[in-house]
């Protein structure tokens, strides 16, 4: 099937019915009643000739020739914003979209000169729209890879082949109690390693085999993919973990969270700015990673 103009259109309400979960939370997004949203879909899987969705009193639900279309839908809507973007270039003008992955809790990082380089894009092309969004870790890799997004900004967990990486700055972590724990008023010259390794650990699940020694020393009885979570299990004053120092920052002011022995357990992780290394890379993605290396290498210069 060659998709037209028409095609087009049912395919942007399938996609924003999907990330909305079902036709009357896409209403106020698409600006269409529920029963034109309905007539739409209908459309969409009389032209496909597959059926899309299940949906009923038991909700709205994907099926697996749905997923797979919208995951089409959604490579095509790249490759027209691309497009934009290569026209736009032909004219000087810079246009089209940017889509960038990042990592959960990276705001408050003073390392962090992801604000200063939107700054410095937006400044340079106006008229991009700009598509940031929270990732795992261990699904960022992948998704660059399949072209999601342009680019990454994220810690390495393993050497993925195809995944370019250029250093940009360290984030540097604790290990942290919350208030009610045992080991809260417990001064750090009587915390032994023995003491540590007594204690219930909560561990983020995407560690190597090799790190996790490092980045959990206790008894591992939590796991989390993201730091928040990790925060909340730390504050309930049951379980150990490592956070980043910028991030608990203002909870050990407020008293709710204790840094332990900071001489003894931490560890740094290294933040890369992530390509797929065979991408063609239209002229908007260029400059932003322009933007980036620019702005990271002013930091280090300001450090110096």
């Amino acid at each position: 099937m060659r998709p037209s103009g028409s095609d087009l259109r049912l395919l942007q309400v399938f996609d924003a019915v999907v990330r909305n979960g079902g036709f009357s939370a896409a209403e106020a997004e698409l600006n269409l009643s529920q029963s034109t949203i309905s007539n739409h879909m209908t459309a969409l899987e009389q032209r496909l000739g597959v059926t899309l969705c299940q949906r009923g009193r038991r909700g709205f639900r994907l099926t697996e020739q749905g997923q797979r279309v919208h995951e089409a839908a959604c490579r095509l809507e790249s490759s027209l914003l691309d497009f934009s973007a290569d026209v736009g270039a032909l004219r000087g003008k810079l246009a089209g979209e940017l889509r960038l992955g990042i990592l959960d809790a990276v705001a408050e990082d003073p390392g962090n000169r992801l604000p200063e380089a939107l700054a410095l894009f937006k400044s340079l092309a106006p008229e991009v729209k700009i598509l940031i969004a929270q990732e795992r870790p261990q699904d960022l890799q992948q998704k660059i890879l399949d072209g999601t997004y342009h680019c990454g900004i994220g810690v390495s967990i393993t050497a993925v082949e195809g995944v370019e990486e250029m250093p940009l700055h360290e984030e540097v972590h604790g290990l942290y109690c919350g208030k009610g724990h045992p080991l809260f008023e417990v001064p750090d010259d009587q915390i032994t390693s023995d003491t540590i390794r007594a204690m219930p650990f909560v561990q983020r699940g995407y560690w190597r085999k090799e790190d996790k020694q490092q980045h959990g020393p206790g008894r591992i009885e939590a796991t989390v993919f993201q730091i928040e979570p990790q925060l909340l299990l730390i504050r309930s004053g049951a379980y150990l973990g490592f956070l980043p120092h910028h991030y608990a920052a203002k909870w050990c002011t407020a008293g709710k969270l204790r840094h332990l022995v900071p001489d003894h357990f931490g560890y740094a992780c290294r933040f890369f700015l992530m390509t797929a290394k065979d991408a063609r890379r239209t002229q908007v993605v260029s400059t932003f990673l322009e933007t980036v290396e620019k702005t990271w290498f002013l930091q280090e210069k300001e450090t110096c």
